[in-house]
């Protein structure tokens, strides 16, 4: 018999080999394993680097890693003009964190990062904080960074104009944010960390003046047994066993030469430009608050009509420090720099006395200036004026609250031009009341003034204004609208009966190629592109952002 016969006469065992002829096993209870705790504690335990901070203060990587420009009381947008904007609201709140924590400002605009490189700093600097700022049209990027430093570890912090009107419906659907600063965040944040971190008895002098002075009512929110009460600490919105808790106001910094002089050098200040600039420049801040009742704007938001003033010698000694760090241009940057005749008078004064010699631009309300005063701020180094003139129809501006009329705007833009200034104007198209008629008046209008550089945005309707609430209440949103989509620049949410969003921005792109399209400006942007080698790769820049825009090229508008 063959050996193939004998194998096939003896009978297999087929289960004694193949384990698949089992039963199956009963379905047991799940019982998953876990390794949160492990992880936590590993995250707790992780070893501080060299490089660690205490706290991180962020502008964080851009939506398109394009250029964005944002500050603490305005809202972010995308600039074609190439405008890098200095983060001194970071730096001034470094200031008054500083020497107590270590710091590091993380200006990720300026510097051109992407998100991975964001991240490997972050793994870098370890920080216990992470400090970063949220407006509308960047929220979910924003809140990207705050995922990334929490998964890290990090406690999160936010302030801004878009959580400081929408605190519980900011915090609700980002829980990787831990606490809201709301409105003024300057003695909140400190406030905040000196709590959590029991470092109250650690506050130097000026800090302590400040709380004493500016908040009568105050008191820590550590008892003397170091038990933390957290309702105590004004201004923020934190959260309370899975609930959103809204703590009472922080009244304002009333008198703003309390305040210690921003940490200027923390900032990346060789990158940041400005169109008509030959180099770096950066702000100061001389006012904070503006008078005037305009209601789209988001200044409101924050500072509420509140005006306050830093006085001339103190403003002095910022531009001093900031010669020495080698910086020749100033953005004199002011809710309404002009909001008082004797300051600036006596700044200006004071700038021509001690011979400082250094260019800077500023801002005003066309019905805040006189040709006495324009003269000696020319004097002083003021170069360009940025006027926010809006439209050339009266009621357009009276509705708005606007305050003053285009006849006045002519007669103060005419009297900064014959003092040697140039005039930089600002248009919004889109605001109620609004027809394709008063567009085309605007646009003849604003061909007819003696502007040197204009800027046409599409009005936006940013959360907290009374414009926005008359929005709401008038249905004029486009349906489905995403805060990322409320931006004046890149796009618009607005759909009114008679002026459809599509209208909108085929006016805003017509009214701004109406108006460049002329010898006198198309002479001014030549001389930006000539002017300084060092910028003419930026201003050439400007000019094919400018036309990608016109042609529809720029997928992202």
């Amino acid at each position: 018999m063959s050996d193939k016969s004998k194998e096939d006469s003896v009978e297999i065992d087929v289960s004694a080999i193949n384990l698949g002829t089992r039963k199956v096993r009963k379905l047991p209870k799940a019982n998953f394993p876990n390794a949160d705790a492990i992880v936590h504690q590993g995250l707790l335990s992780t070893q501080r680097s060299p490089d660690s901070v205490d706290i991180i203060l962020v502008n964080p990587p851009t939506p398109d890693g394009e250029l964005w420009i944002r500050t603490q009381h305005r809202v972010g947008r995308r600039t074609r003009e190439n405008m890098i904007w200095p983060q001194v609201s970071l730096a001034q709140m470094a200031a008054l964190l500083h020497p107590t924590y270590t710091i590091k400002i993380v200006d990720a605009n300026a510097e051109r990062m992407s998100w991975p490189e964001f991240a490997v700093l972050l793994d870098k600097y370890q920080p216990k904080y992470y400090f970063t700022q949220l407006t509308a049209p960047t929220l979910e990027n924003d809140m990207y960074g705050v995922f990334l430093a929490k998964a890290r570890g990090a406690k999160t912090i936010a302030f801004g104009t878009h959580i400081t009107p929408i605190p519980v419906e900011t915090l609700r659907p980002y829980p990787a944010l831990d606490f809201g600063l709301i409105g003024e965040p300057d003695l909140t944040i400190r406030d905040l960390l000196d709590n959590l971190e029991n470092r109250v008895s650690e506050r130097p002098a000026n800090i302590v003046k400040l709380f004493e002075k500016h908040d009568p009512t105050y008191e820590p929110a550590r008892s003397s047994d170091g038990t933390l009460d957290m309702r105590k600490i004004k201004g923020i919105a934190w959260r309370e066993n899975g609930e959103i808790v809204l703590n009472m106001p922080r009244p304002f910094v009333a008198d703003l030469d309390d305040m210690p002089i921003p940490l200027h050098e923390l900032l990346p200040l060789d990158k940041y430009r400005m169109p008509m600039m030959k180099g770096p420049f950066t702000f100061i801040v001389p006012s904070r608050g503006c008078t005037a009742g305009c209601t789209y704007c988001i200044k409101h938001v924050s500072y509420q009509y509140s005006v306050r003033l830093r006085s001339p010698k103190l403003i002095m000694e910022e531009l001093w420090k900031l010669k020495e760090l080698g910086l020749d241009y100033i953005h004199m940057y002011a809710d309404l720099f002009t909001v008082n005749r004797d300051q600036v008078m006596e700044l200006c004064q004071l700038m021509i006395d001690e011979k400082i010699n250094i260019k800077w631009m500023s801002n005003s309300r066309v019905d805040y200036v006189d040709q006495e005063m324009l003269k000696t701020m020319a004097k002083a180094g003021n170069f360009m004026i940025a006027w926010g003139l809006e439209s050339a129809n009266e009621q357009i501006l009276k509705d708005a609250h606007k305050g003053t009329d285009p006849a006045k705007a002519r007669r103060a833009l005419t009297w900064a031009k014959k003092a040697g200034i140039m005039n930089w104007g600002y248009f919004i198209i889109g605001l109620p009341g609004e027809t394709e008629q008063t567009i085309r008046q605007t646009i003849d209008y604003a061909k007819s003034l003696p502007i040197d550089i204009a800027l046409f945005h599409v009005a936006a309707p940013y959360p907290g204004t009374p414009f926005f609430f008359k929005v709401v209440e008038n249905n004029w949103f486009r349906p489905g609208t995403h805060w990322e989509q409320v931006d004046m620049d890149k796009g618009t949410v607005l759909d009114y009966p008679e002026l459809s969003a599509e209208k909108l921005l085929y006016w805003q792109k017509r009214a701004f190629r109406e108006w460049a399209m002329r010898p006198g400006p198309a002479m001014t942007y030549l001389k930006m592109l000539f002017s300084d080698p060092q910028t003419f790769k930026s201003a050439f820049d400007v000019g094919m952002q400018t036309l990608k825009w016109q042609t529809g090229a720029d997928s992202s508008h």
